[in-house]
């Protein structure tokens, strides 16, 4: 009854506490202890932080984090279906209860009513980011404020999308350089909201730990491919591709600040990719494996020559070569790219998986999204072994300063 009233004390006008403002724009950055004496991140081959699980990402700011945040190792993504007789008042008291564990968390402690808390005291950059699927807008009574490229993404023909890994009235995004903390802070937020929301499904995944690789080294999939090379400068003048403006694209004001996100679940057939030998594993997306170079190139980050032939007139990158279908020449069509490995294990009857959760954070995904993936669609070498088998669209509203909670622009 102690933690009841608690929780009820604070909706009843109690502000929240937190810890300090974040940045707008910019790229986050932890907020870390100092590494060993003598390194530093990246040298000779990433020296690892001597206080990496201390490491805070603000929580507080005019955007939230785990967009712009340099990416953490370890990602849970969770999508709730709203029960039935669900409100505006519902939603509200969901997003004050969130506000307030996230906040506390991601600074390294307890939740209100956390009933393990010594699993809190490990941020390891903890962060929590909230996004609204079409249900939410029904439930509120709120229709006319929903974005207009708020729902499913069009069908697309290499789609073999299972119910289970689609849609969601809420989602929640929680990432963290450590495993045990991403997953104390899922059972938090999960089991607080439980009498208002059920969760519809959880994906899991993985990059490289913190300090086992230079910082700013772009990760690799399950293929062995780097993935994720061509991104937009969100601390630079691509800012205005990622987060939503008061015009057209944020559908209405209470956006301006927020982003969209699509969560993509792609199967990858490994067994057959692993039949291919090297040089056409590397045709087929037009980086060398070795150091993720266009193969017209000598560095990742070259401008690839699609103008380039071999001795024998044939194009250098192959005209279905990933890399050129995934290109496009108009500014409008980027987006950041937020992927992490999946790998589940086989078992009770069902075969194994291992993939991508592709997940992309963008002003207006129909405009900026769509068109690249149905050239993909169209003609990817790729194609032959990969396979979307989720796919999902939120509006994720913009950050808030300590004392109001994320959504009130829209639920207030």
């Amino acid at each position: 009854m102690a933690e009841v009233s608690r929780r009820s004390a604070l909706f009843g006008g109690v502000g929240l506490v937190g810890g300090a403002l974040g940045g707008a724009l910019a790229m986050r950055g932890a907020q870390a202890p100092s590494p060993d004496p003598g390194s530093a991140p990246g040298e000779g081959g990433g020296a690892p932080w001597a206080g990496v699980g201390q490491a805070v990402e603000t929580f507080y700011g005019a955007n939230q984090g785990g967009i712009a945040t340099v990416p953490q190792a370890r990602l849970a993504l969770v999508a709730f279906d709203l029960l039935a007789g669900a409100s505006r008042s519902t939603l509200v008291r969901i997003m004050r209860i969130w506000t307030d564990d996230a906040a506390r968390l991601t600074r390294g402690a307890p939740g209100l009513t956390d009933t393990e808390p010594e699993l809190a005291t490990v941020p390891a950059r903890l962060t929590v980011t909230v996004g609204y699927g079409p249900g939410v807008f029904e439930a509120a009574g709120l229709q006319a404020r929903r974005p207009e490229w708020l729902a499913p993404l069009p069908p697309f023909s290499v789609d073999r999308l299972e119910e289970g890994w689609c849609g969601g009235d809420l989602v929640l995004q929680i990432c963290a350089d450590d495993e045990v903390t991403v997953a104390h802070a899922v059972r938090v937020l999960v089991k607080e909201v439980r009498e208002l929301a059920q969760v519809r499904w959880v994906q899991r995944g993985f990059r490289r730990g913190m300090g086992t690789q230079a910082l700013g080294t772009t990760m690799r999939n399950l293929m062995g491919q780097v993935d994720g090379t061509v991104q937009p400068d969100v601390a630079g003048v691509d800012v205005g591709l990622l987060w939503a403006g008061p015009g057209p694209r944020s559908g209405t004001g209470w956006l301006e600040g927020g982003t969209s996100l699509v969560v993509r679940r792609i199967r990858l057939e490994l067994d057959t990719w692993d039949e291919l030998d090297r040089p056409a594993r590397e045709q087929v997306v037009g980086r060398r494996l070795a150091d993720g170079a266009p193969l017209t190139g000598t560095a990742e980050h070259d401008d690839p020559d699609l103008e380039a032939v071999n001795t024998l007139g044939f194009p250098v990158i192959d005209v279905a070569a990933h890399i050129r279908r995934s290109r496009s020449e108009k500014p409008g069509e980027r987006f950041l790219r937020r992927g992490y490995n999946y790998d589940e294990p086989p078992g009770a009857g069902v075969p194994g998986s291992s993939g991508l959760v592709f997940v992309t954070f963008q002003a207006d995904p129909v405009a900026q999204l769509v068109p690249i993936q149905q050239r993909l669609a169209e003609m990817d070498l790729l194609n032959t072994w990969t396979t979307p088998i989720g796919s999902a669209v939120f509006a994720v509203p913009p950050g808030c300063q300590e004392g109001e909670y994320l959504g009130h622009g829209l639920f207030g």
